[in-house]
């Protein structure tokens, strides 16, 4: 066994330092042939490493950047998986090149975001000390298949490290189900009622009806999608009372967000500057609360952390291209995209907007879910959007979607060269807002940063 793990070990360094040589990521690919040698890899690897994992549809990648800046910030020593390669080869390539060519690990913390259905084979493996979930949204549909499945491969992944820590959200019904039958402990988080406005009840809602007894939910407050203060009429099931609560969203700009948060710790409130804008940010900020204390690391630390840390590849991410700089927000399913989409609402001032859309591997193959995302909110925003171009694999799909929304045809135009896209950005006077899906962010961000730099995305 110790010949095969030193044996994986090698080729894995091997086909990596050869990938970045041909200016290739080698995320992936390098852990999936070392795993065809030995594979039970990850967990020889990780039995001396003390792991933080972050699993759920949204915010995996920004939660796991605010828990690393907080373990960084502690003065841990500590790894991550930077690039977003969330599935167990691209994990396993991020622990062997944090080891030595004999598999003694270099740092002894980890911070590692996780695919939801690769839970079922990483968390087994890994054995993670933490485990924080962050939502459960319809996503992929062709992959995932209904909200359902995918809460029940999160279970089955939990269920294969029994010790680890749950940080749940207490404000989704599915995911809060997740302590109806696991032994795990469980610390909860979440917005209180009042926090922000209330949100639409006739937005799409993914868990409409209850988990255990199928009566429809009724709820004292809604956030976005079906997240809130949920209860059922018939059996009972309801919101678990938050241990990490938001009480109030104070202040919301482009650039943060400040909140009040209250913490089971110690019951004080205080308030904390997040350096991300949107509600659905909060929740990640209220996560990283959670299971930072449950590392043991001070509520001080935490709050800087919060306030300085950098987001994940284009997740709000900056780019000094056009007069006002262009923000890059990624998405991927309907949920997602309605909170982008009131992102833009409350921002003032004129702006261009560029969405993408592909339809690969890696975005999900049915774009059907363009359908219940609610575009119809940008027909509110045409006298502040100047343009509109739309780009990538169906872009032409988009551009009817956007017709349908009620967006003037007449603003909408259809790119689908990047780098003309980008050249027509740095024209812009205005701020530039890109939407893009997972594959088609890839491409355009790696045209972006060669007219205006940046790092790539797995140094990222």
């Amino acid at each position: 066994m110790k010949l095969r793990m030193i044996l994986a070990i090698l080729l894995c360094k091997g086909l990596r330092l050869f990938s970045r040589l041909v200016h290739r990521g080698g995320t992936a690919m390098p852990g999936r042939w070392a795993l065809k040698v030995c594979p039970n890899l990850l967990a020889l690897l990780a039995k001396d490493v003390t792991s933080v994992a972050v699993t759920g549809t949204n915010g995996k990648t920004t939660s796991s950047r605010m828990i690393e800046e907080a373990v960084r910030e502690a003065g841990i020593d500590c790894f991550a998986n930077r690039s977003g390669a969330n599935l167990i080869s691209g994990i396993t390539t991020e622990f062997v090149m944090n080891c030595t060519l004999g598999g003694k690990m270099k740092k002894h913390f980890a911070v590692i975001e996780c695919d939801e259905a690769a839970s079922r084979a990483v968390f087994r493996q890994l054995k993670p000390k933490t485990i924080v979930v962050t939502n459960v949204f319809r996503d992929q549909l062709d992959r995932y298949g209904e909200v359902t499945h995918t809460l029940g491969n999160i279970r089955e992944g939990i269920s294969g490290a029994p010790d680890a820590v749950l940080c749940l959200n207490a404000d989704c019904s599915l995911t809060a189900s997740l302590a109806d039958d696991l032994p795990n402990p469980v610390v909860w988080y979440g917005l209180e009622k009042g926090a922000i406005t209330q949100g639409a009840r006739s937005e799409l809602s993914d868990a409409a009806y209850c988990i255990r007894c199928k009566a429809e939910y009724d709820y004292d407050y809604i956030t976005y999608g079906h997240l809130g203060g949920f209860r059922c009429p018939k059996c009972g099931y309801r919101r678990h009372a938050a241990d990490v609560a938001v009480t109030a969203v104070s202040k919301q700009t482009a650039l943060g967000t400040t909140i009040s948060l209250r913490s089971s710790a110690d019951g004080a409130e205080q308030t904390v500057q997040v350096n991300l804008p949107a509600v659905y940010n909060v929740y990640n900020a209220a996560g990283t609360w959670a299971a930072c204390l449950q590392m043991g690391i001070s509520e001080d630390v935490i709050t800087r952390a919060l306030a300085t840390f950098q987001c994940g590849f284009g997740r709000l991410e900056h780019f000094d291209l056009g007069a006002q700089g262009t923000t890059m927000m990624l998405v991927k399913n309907p949920a997602g995209c309605n909170q982008v989409v009131d992102f833009l609402e409350s921002m003032e001032g004129p702006f261009v907007l560029v969405a993408c859309l592909n339809d690969r591997g890696a975005d999900g193959t049915d774009i059907s879910w363009i359908w219940d995302a609610n575009f119809e909110k940008l027909e509110g925003m045409k006298d502040r959007m100047q343009h509109v171009y739309v780009s990538g694999d169906r872009a032409a799909d988009l551009q009817i979607r956007m017709k349908y929304a009620g967006v003037p045809a007449d603003i909408i135009s259809v790119e689908h060269s990047y780098e003309k896209l980008v050249e027509i950005c740095k024209a812009q006077e205005v701020p530039i807002y890109m939407m893009p899906t997972y594959t088609a962010m890839l491409e355009l961000r790696q045209t972006v940063i060669k007219h205006c730099g940046g790092t790539d995305f797995w140094e990222g």
